[in-house]
C-alpha cells in the first residue's frame, strides 16, 4: 500500500467552544483549518472510551446480555461492556465490567482489537477482548442496570445477526473479530 501524505488530509484545530458537559459526554464545536486553506466547523462529542467483552464458555458458547436501551427504545442483545473510568486501563475495565454484568471472572484474556464507533463526530474508542476459562460468581449490577445473561452458540449468534436480532455495533464488531463467520 502506498504511503499516505497526511498533509493532504489533516485538519488544523483553531478554536473550541464547549457547548455541553454531561455525566459521560462532552459536546463541543471546533473551528478548523482544512488542508486546502478553507475554514470549517466540526461538531465533536468527547467520550472517555469503553470496553466490550466477548466471553466464551467451555462449550464454545458466547455469553450475551439482554437489556433495554432508552435511546433507541428497544431491548437488545449485546456483549457485556462499559465505559472506562478516568485513568483506568482497558483490560482492568474489561475485568470489572465482565464481573459486574455477568458475574463471570475469566482466567484468560485476549485483546481482539479496537473500534471507533462514530468517527465522523465522536472520539469514542471501544477496546474488544475475548475472555475464556470462565468462573461463575455473583453479578454486581449498577443500580440503574437491569440485565439478563444468555448463552448462544456461534451458529445461533450468526443466525441472529442474519435475522437482524443482533444489531449492536460493538457486538457485531466483536463477533467479527472472534471469527463468527468462519
Amino acid at each position: 500500500m502506498k504511503k499516505i501524505d497526511k498533509k493532504r488530509f489533516v485538519e488544523k484545530h483553531i478554536d473550541t467552544k464547549e457547548v455541553y458537559i454531561g455525566r459521560v459526554l462532552r459536546y463541543q464545536i471546533d473551528d478548523v483549518l482544512l488542508p486546502n486553506g478553507q475554514k470549517s466547523v466540526r461538531d465533536v462529542i468527547k467520550h472517555p472510551g469503553a470496553v466490550a467483552i466477548l466471553p466464551v464458555d467451555e462449550n464454545g458458547d458466547i455469553v450475551f446480555i439482554r437489556q433495554y436501551r432508552y435511546a433507541i427504545d428497544k431491548i437488545i442483545y449485546e456483549l457485556p461492556a462499559g465505559k472506562l473510568a478516568p485513568g483506568e486501563a482497558p483490560l482492568k475495565c474489561a475485568r470489572r465490567e465482565l464481573k459486574e454484568e455477568t458475574g463471570f471472572a475469566a482466567g484468560k484474556w485476549e485483546k481482539l482489537g479496537s473500534i471507533y464507533t462514530l468517527p465522523g463526530f465522536c472520539d469514542e474508542i471501544i477496546h474488544i477482548y475475548r475472555a475464556t476459562e470462565l468462573k461463575k460468581g455473583k453479578t454486581m449490577l449498577d443500580e440503574d442496570e437491569v440485565i439478563d445473561t444468555l448463552f448462544f452458540s456461534k451458529s445461533k449468534a450468526l443466525d441472529m445477526v442474519k435475522k437482524g436480532q443482533i444489531t449492536d455495533g460493538k457486538t457485531l464488531a466483536g463477533l467479527f473479530l472472534h471469527g463468527l463467520g468462519k
